[in-house]
């Protein structure tokens, strides 16, 4: 196997990082042993810039390449967004309509579970057991849900991912 570039991310199936290798999860090195390295990366994912910097943070992020997608959105190296669960808004949810089904029907039952909306001609006997005739208008009910937040997460493998510590010092050129 060739020397990696110093900075080089790889995926490792294993659970430790070998020799040479750091875990990306964000800890902080002191610069004064780690100098090759924090030329290439500086403080782009953390530390004070004069006595530490930090390594990438992989742990429950997907990387993405920098620059800007094909729909205008703009990644800057060592930016980071998303969240993992997500409260949906009304104007989020797609347009649909919850029916309340009735019938004209005389009511036979105060039970409402499996039952319809019934006449009502004074008694409280409210529902029917029976087959729907009639709906309401579609702005006959309230809204529903809960406004919980609910998982935001895409299916994922759990790999490692490590940083060369050392190696051959990449040239732009």
């Amino acid at each position: 196997m060739t020397l990696p570039y110093i900075g080089e991310i790889r995926m490792f199936a294993g659970n430790f990082a070998p020799q040479g290798w750091l875990m990306c999860e964000g800890q902080l090195l002191p610069i004064s042993e780690n100098e090759a390295l924090f030329q290439l990366i500086g403080t782009t994912y953390g530390g004070d810039g004069t006595e530490t910097f930090a390594l990438p943070d992989l742990r429950g992020r997907v990387p993405v390449h920098m620059g800007t997608s094909s729909v205008g959105t703009h990644y800057l190296l060592g930016s980071h967004d998303g969240v993992e669960t997500v409260t949906l808004t009304p104007q989020q949810i797609p347009v649909h309509h919850h029916y309340l089904l009735g019938t004209s029907a005389t009511g036979t039952t105060p039970n409402p579970g499996g039952s319809l909306l019934a006449t009502n001609p004074g008694s409280v006997r409210a529902y029917i057991e029976d087959v729907p005739s009639d709906a309401m208008a579609h702005n006959s009910l309230g809204p529903v849900g809960g406004s919980q937040p609910h998982e935001n997460l895409q299916p994922y493998l759990c790999i490692n991912f490590i940083i060369a510590e050392f190696g051959i010092f990449p040239s732009p050129y």
